[in-house]
């Protein structure tokens, strides 16, 4: 049958580039099938961190850790804040950020290894090492040697005296303790808080210790002594200034004094010029003497009057003040006058008006009221004087005023440059008292020394080892080597470019999947030598006996799993082929070594055993693997059948069982024209002469990868089988190989998986594919073997 007339329609076509790219995508099923694949190298590397780890444990000597707690307190400090020059500010992150640099600063570590001497501590320079830092160490002195570098290389090292040479290693020593010593401190704020935690690690407890509590002291010390140097700056600086602002302040009173002596500005004690009190006691005066004339005046108008209305009226109308000195005798006379008119009335009453008493009684009642008459007319003559004194007295002081007006004017206008000067002479004092101020509290704070700083936690002997801790330690490690276990796996997934399922020949490949054909005897896959590499090959060679037994395998085990796979196989060509009287079906592979010809040899057993007229026939001229595998020893083979033109009875072997046709191939020297051969008009005739007897013509071509052969033979071929070993063939190369052979491939009928690995399969299958299930599979074959073993015997 020719190439033209091959259905077509029945072939799969090879997927699309993109297609493939979209089918790559790793779903979780995927993931979840990688982590079971790659399990045991996931374990075996958490297994080896975990063994790692405990040798980690085990090698690194124990570190304890001291811890101390300071704390950055503003309130210490009040009692000197309230009488201190500098503002308090609030502690922020800057701040806390720059207490932390501080104590790690080198002068601070310089104090601490001075103080403990830790330069010539051995367990602070030379600690306890673990065996990873031991094998650094020592990686590095190879380096440094052979860089030729050594403690000699010191600048200056070499010209010097031996006690210079000993000063300026102890100084290296001294510098390389300050800069361990900064490296190990850790220092760091505690939360959000104004606590800083200081904690240092070490192999000796007590070393550690004593140096966190004395980092802790010494960073106090130099708080204190921050603070004294500031406090006795700032009074330098004070006293100083002090000098210039009391010269400046002596300067400016002596001009305001000045310039008062200069323009008689004299002031009282409550600061008022003179000009201007007088003026106002004046003004005082004034108004003083107007309200005395006013008074003098009314008294005068009032007694005149009295006086004025003559002797009667004037008893009735004397209303002598207290304050006259002729007030006691008047009201004595009034007495006596209400006396005696009262003694009349009751003698007139008693004796009448004409009585001798009575007109007695009335003579000294008009005498009495005349005394009163004249007393009166001396007050008025009196207040008539006061009056005209006041009148005297107002005058004359409204023309001191009039002067004193005159005078003030002038000084009001010199007032106002005495008070410029004055408010500058009393700046320059305010300030001048103000700094004078500032440096006593100076000089009373360098006497009282507190710092913002204060030891909340002293350091304390640790009683455990603060690293390695064991558990840590071990579930990093186990973390660690789950993770290289993972990279592993991860590396070994991507590297896997191998057939493992039906569905990668369907989706890589575009081929139909045909079946698995499992390793024969159960041994594993790459034990033995395959039947179609070389006889010199270094691969562990079977016996004669087992190879013929391999390829009868089918013919022994026909209710096998692989011979199961090979009827789906003989169903799928017969399907594609249907209609043709005689099929020539080739076995091919891309590589060398894949069972190609241990299935084209059980193929042909297995159609011949089932009573199909079949003929095999070995067609790899360059490596007869089949006729080596098959112990056939012949001196004429397919090449000499076709050279001189023979047919196949001449050349050809009949098994007695299976009555199974067998043409060997002869392995002629270097002959290289195998392709030519197997292209050429006698192989032709050969073939065609064999379909007039034969149903099926098996042919064990050789591999497309290598030689061409099998392409010089498609034309005579109706349908190839591809043979593909599990977890060895690329996907790949497969199906570039086809790509580049089209002719071949749209006559492969179908592709098998061979030596597979059923144990392992199931691993490489889909959830719910068949592949989960070959245990079952295998169960049943078994039983239907037993069964079959029963019937015969």
């Amino acid at each position: 049958m020719n190439y033209a007339s091959f259905p077509l329609d029945k072939r799969m076509p090879l997927p699309s580039t993109e297609s493939e790219k979209g089918e790559d995508f790793i779903d979780v099923e995927r993931l979840l099938g990688m982590a079971a694949r790659q399990a045991k190298v996931v374990a075996v590397c958490a297994i080896i961190g975990v063994f790692l780890g405990v040798i980690y444990l085990q090698t690194t000597p124990k570190q304890y850790t001291s811890f101390s707690s300071v704390l950055i307190d503003e309130g210490l400090n009040k009692v000197v804040d309230d009488i201190s020059a500098a503002n308090v500010t609030v502690q922020t992150d800057a701040t806390i950020l720059s207490q932390i640099e501080i104590l790690t600063s080198a002068r601070l570590a310089s104090v601490v290894v001075d103080k403990l001497k830790l330069d010539q501590n051995d367990d602070f320079m030379n600690p306890p090492q673990s065996a990873l830092a031991k094998g650094v160490g020592l990686l590095r002195g190879v380096i440094t040697y052979f860089r030729g570098s050594s403690a000699d290389d010191i600048p200056g090292i070499q010209n010097v005296d031996a006690a210079t040479r000993e000063a300026m290693i102890a100084t290296a020593r001294h510098d390389y303790a300050v800069l361990k010593l900064q490296t190990d401190l850790q220092a760091a704020r505690s939360g959000r808080s104004n606590v800083i935690n200081l904690g240092y690690q070490s192999t000796n407890p007590a070393l550690a210790t004593a140096i966190t509590k004395t980092y802790a002291e010494a960073y106090l010390a130099d708080q204190l002594n921050a603070s004294f140097d500031a406090t006795e700056r700032a009074a330098v600086w004070l006293q100083g200034r002090l000098t210039e602002l009391r010269q400046s302040s002596q300067t400016a009173a002596m001009e305001v004094e000045k310039f008062r002596a200069e323009h008689g500005l004299s002031a009282n004690s409550d600061g008022q010029l003179m000009s201007g009190k007088q003026l106002a006691d004046l003004n005082a005066q004034l108004i003083i003497a107007q309200a005395d004339t006013a008074r003098a005046s009314a008294r005068y108008q009032q007694y005149k009057a009295i006086v004025d209305s003559g002797s009667e009226n004037a008893f009735n109308d004397s209303a002598i003040a207290a304050d006259q000195p002729s007030s006691s005798v008047v009201i004595g006379l009034k007495t006596r006058y209400l006396a005696i008119s009262k003694r009349l009335q009751d003698v007139v009453a008693s004796y009448g008006k004409d009585h001798p008493q009575a007109v007695a009684l009335a003579k000294e009642k008009a005498d009495v009221s005349a005394q009163i008459f004249g007393q009166l007319k001396q007050i008025t003559e009196s207040y008539r004087n006061d009056f005209q004194v006041a009148q005297a007295r107002e005058s004359k002081l409204r023309q001191q005023i009039a002067a004193a007006a005159g005078q003030s004017s002038v000084d009001n206008e010199s007032q106002v440059k005495l008070r410029e000067l004055d408010q500058q002479a009393q700046a320059l004092a305010t300030l001048y008292q103000t700094f004078l101020s500032r440096y006593q509290e100076a000089s009373q704070q360098q006497t009282f020394p507190v710092g913002k700083v204060r030891i909340i936690s002293d350091a304390t002997m640790p009683l455990t080892a603060s690293s390695p801790r064991t558990l840590r330690v071990v579930a990093l490690s186990l973390v660690l080597g789950l993770m290289l276990g993972a990279g592993f796996g991860g590396l070994n997934e991507f590297n896997e470019r191998f057939f493992r399922t039906g569905e990668d020949v369907r989706d890589r490949v575009g081929l139909k999947f045909l079946g698995y054909l499992p390793v024969i005897g159960g041994g594993k896959a790459r034990d033995t030598k395959p039947d179609d590499l070389p006889a010199d090959s270094k691969v562990t060679s079977l016996s004669a006996a087992e190879k013929r037994a391999r390829m009868r395998a089918s013919i022994d085990a026909p209710a096998s799993m692989f011979a199961e796979t090979l009827r789906n196989a003989k169903i799928a060509f017969d399907v594609v082929m249907e209609g043709q009287g005689s099929r020539v079906i080739g076995v091919i592979s891309v590589l060398p070594g894949e069972g190609k010809s241990t299935v084209a040899a059980n193929l042909a057993g297995l159609l011949a055993a089932n009573g199909a007229k079949t003929l095999l026939i070995d067609g790899d001229l360059r490596n007869p693997g089949l006729s080596r595998s098959l112990g056939m020893e012949a001196d004429e083979g397919l090449m000499e059948a076709v050279v001189n033109g023979q047919t196949w009875q001449s050349v050809g072997k009949v098994d007695r069982q299976t009555k199974l046709a067998i043409i060997p191939a002869v392995l002629r020297g270097q002959f290289s024209h195998t392709s030519e051969l197997l292209g050429s008009a006698g192989m032709r005739r050969f073939i065609e002469n064999a379909k007039e007897t034969f149903e099926y013509i098996i042919v064990d071509l050789p591999p497309l990868g290598p030689v061409v052969d099998a392409k010089a033979f498609a034309p005579l071929v109706d349908g190839f089988v591809l043979v593909a070993e599990w977890g060895r063939t690329p996907r790949a190369m497969v199906r570039s190989t086809l790509e580049s052979e089209p002719y071949i491939a749209n006559k492969v009928v179908g592709a098998v998986l061979n030596k597979v690995n059923l144990k392992k399969l199931a691993k490489y299958g889909s959830l719910g594919g068949s592949e989960k299930f070959f245990d079952r599979y295998s169960s049943y074959y078994l039983e239907k073997s037993e069964t079959r073993a029963r019937q015969a015997a």
